[in-house]
């Protein structure tokens, strides 16, 4: 298995992005009153399982106490 450069070439965080994308996407065609509520949250939530990927992948190998 090689090794990746970064966290961007690894499948899930792709597969993650593309989930961002459609989150964007479906959230788009929701009432603009529920601009600071359900859409907000929703994004946020999506945008945070790559961010986590991301955080994640650069903590590697790095010990903890």
């Amino acid at each position: 298995m090689e090794k990746t450069k970064n966290f961007s070439e690894l499948i899930v965080w792709q597969k993650a992005h593309q989930f961002v994308l459609s989150v964007y996407s479906l959230t788009k065609g929701l009432p603009k009153e529920e601009l600071f509520g359900l859409t907000s949250q929703l994004r946020r939530a999506a945008i945070s399982i790559t961010a986590n990927i991301a955080e994640g992948y650069s903590k590697r190998g790095q010990k903890t106490r």
